[in-house]
């Protein structure tokens, strides 16, 4: 039990509750509705393997300074709770449901699915010399709207409403990492890991942040006047700006403002694209 309980922790499938709302965006949009199940459960799949690889990936990459931090220091890495080697695996077998699932959806999207791994390789080590790292991670995410777009339609035709979904969630998840980072301010100085916390400090950052999330709102309010312009869709857009701006008065508050809240975000936003769709 004790080991299926490690191996839970490090996928973190819970994760996957900030990505997948932003795949199925992109996939609803692109549908103009429910896709075909089959496709939708290929989509699904994809980005299951994807998430996994690139949180092992990164767990990986990060064990050394994991073991260094008194926060990460008991994750699964660095406490020896699961080994390298069942790591690597981890990371082979997600990387294997995520080709196997691109190749059964087109070939476009099979050929452009390495692109995502090597964003997922690179970001988690952008911390070790610049503090635009959190848009590393930004841009991990922003891939998800643009992947269920295109594994919808196998082209890159009326994509701009993705696009603006997209760019929406690069200033998210920008913004939300660098709250994140306020839990490692002070290890992050004296280990010389490089955020816009250990770098400009805790206010600069979280005004940065602040400065993403008004990004990222002015990008779905863009979606909701020129394509989405119902009273539904009006309602979710200000719960959006509600949530984001909770977020940022609960910073403090990092379990809250990150995971509880942004949780919400990613589904008021696929919430958002259903009501645009079927309620013009």
């Amino acid at each position: 039990m004790d080991r299926l309980k490690n191996y839970a922790n490090f996928i973190k499938f819970e994760h996957t509750l900030f990505s997948l709302p932003l795949i199925l965006a992109g996939t609803f949009l692109a549908a103009k509705g429910l896709p075909e199940w089959r496709l939708l459960l290929l989509i699904v799949l994809a980005g299951t393997g994807a998430r996994t690889a690139a949180l092992a990936i990164n767990r990986i990459l990060d064990r050394k300074i994991d073991a260094g931090n008194p926060r990460t220091e008991d994750r699964e890495l660095p406490s020896g709770k699961i080994s390298l080697s069942k790591a690597y695996a981890i990371t082979l077998l997600g990387l294997l449901l995520y080709f196997v699932s691109a190749y059964l959806i087109c070939d476009l999207v099979l050929y452009l699915s390495p692109i995502p791994l090597v964003v997922f390789i690179f970001y988690p080590l952008m911390k070790r010399f610049t503090p635009l790292c959190h848009f590393g991670v930004g841009l991990g995410l922003a891939l998800a709207p643009l992947g269920g777009y295109v594994a919808v339609t196998c082209s890159f035709e009326g994509i701009l409403p993705a696009v603006v979904l997209s760019l929406f969630t690069l200033c998210w998840v920008s913004g939300f990492d660098i709250i994140y980072a306020t839990l490692d301010e002070e290890f992050d100085r004296r280990a010389g890991i490089y955020s816009m916390v250990s770098i400009y400090g805790r206010d600069i950052a979280l005004i940065v942040s602040s400065a993403l999330h008004q990004s990222a709102f002015f990008f779905i309010a863009f979606l909701y006047f020129f394509m989405f312009r119902s009273i539904v869709a009006g309602i979710f857009l200000v719960i959006i700006g509600a949530l984001l701006f909770l977020e940022h008065r609960k910073a403090a508050n990092v379990d809250l403002a990150f995971f509880k809240i942004n949780i919400l975000v990613g589904f008021a936003v696929f919430l958002f694209v259903l009501s645009g769709i079927y309620l013009p």
